[in-house]
């Protein structure tokens, strides 16, 4: 019985099987162990990579959050300017035609409707072409002095102009232009008092270029982030 135990052990080394002594494991089997023993690298590293992440999230919000209402703030603020040249255009022509009806309707429009003309011809000519187009800063520029001028100056002053016009036909406060003069009757009747829309026109003009100028500043700011 030796010899044949002898005789089995020999032939499994010479097949390159070395059999295991008693209470031995596998090498495999071993390091399958101690691996599940240590806690997963990968894991570890997702729950320290996740705050951070969170964190740079929190920031980007908060810088476009900032952008978005800075450029909101500018908005309103260059509209606003608007409709107070409406008001200053709407008392001269009330003025110059003697009228003194409809006082609150013509108010309201002659304020209303400059400043959401501003408001639409910005969002249009300017941001909206900032973003898709890229413009130059010149061009910016030139396009925010534009709507001021514009949505800011001309368009209250007709409007103004128009409304409290068709009033002093209505109710006879001026004498009636001849037929075929009316423009150039009613021009020379305020021409006087019509030059104090200078000032709003210098103002809007101003505005214009400094909204133009914030706008091109904050849309690089953006795209420099985007770029990060």
């Amino acid at each position: 019985m030796a010899a044949l135990g002898r005789d089995v052990g020999a032939d499994l080394r010479d097949a390159g099987v070395v059999p295991l002594g008693a209470g031995e494991a596998p090498k495999d089997i071993k390091m399958a162990a101690s691996m599940n023993d240590q806690p997963s690298p990968s894991l570890g590293d997702a729950k320290l990579r996740r705050p951070i992440v969170i964190e740079i999230i929190e920031k980007k919000f908060e810088c476009f959050r900032k952008e978005i209402t800075l450029n909101i703030y500018g908005t309103l603020s260059f509209a606003t300017t608007a409709g107070f040249s409406g008001i200053l255009a709407n008392f001269i022509f009330r003025h110059c035609f003697k009228v003194k009806h409809d006082g609150l309707k013509t108010y309201a429009s002659v304020t209303t409707l400059p400043f959401l003309a501003t408001i639409v011809a910005e969002k249009l000519l300017l941001t909206d072409a900032l973003y898709s187009d890229n413009i130059s800063e010149e061009n910016c520029v030139l396009r925010s002095s534009l709507i001021g001028i514009v949505c800011g100056v001309l368009y209250p002053t007709g409007l103004a102009f128009s409304k409290n016009g068709r009033l002093a036909v209505k109710y006879h406060t001026v004498p009636l232009p001849p037929k075929g003069r009316v423009l150039l009757h009613w021009t020379l009747l305020c021409q006087t008092e019509v030059k104090a829309m200078a000032i709003p026109l210098i103002f809007q003009t101003t505005f214009g270029i400094f909204n133009g100028l914030q706008k091109h500043a904050a849309f690089q700011k953006t795209l420099e982030k985007h770029e990060d």
